[in-house]
């Protein structure tokens, strides 16, 4: 048997853009994709702290080092510039495995920047 369980999270990180008009997805500063153990192409899920809104969609590489974090298309609709969010992964995997795995965590500052 296989179960999903939290592979990575960025966790509160401010969303710096909204892009409505872009085909779709979230755009992650390249460092934090890095230090989150997370890929472009994953698919993640978006938990917004100021409205409780829940959102599946993929990564894309953003600039490194700016602390970029940009909804784009219709995801753009779920969040404000400014909000807190919380960008998880999960990982598939048999239930021996998940009982020792240990998922990563990172904490950015106010500025999505790791300290």
């Amino acid at each position: 048997m296989e179960i999903e369980v939290l592979k990575s999270k960025i966790h509160r990180v401010t969303v710096t853009n909204c892009d409505l008009n872009y085909i779709g997805s979230i755009t992650i500063d390249e460092s934090l994709l890095k230090a989150a153990d997370m890929i472009a192409g994953e698919k993640v899920q978006v938990v917004n702290i100021n409205n409780g809104e829940r959102l599946e969609t993929y990564i894309i590489n953003g600039k490194k080092d700016t602390g970029e974090i940009t909804l784009n298309g219709p995801a753009a609709r779920k969040v404000q510039k400014g909000d807190k969010v919380i960008i998880i992964s999960y990982a598939k995997m048999n239930l021996e495995e998940a009982k020792t795995f240990n998922p990563t965590l990172i904490f950015p500052n106010d500025d999505n920047i790791l300290i």
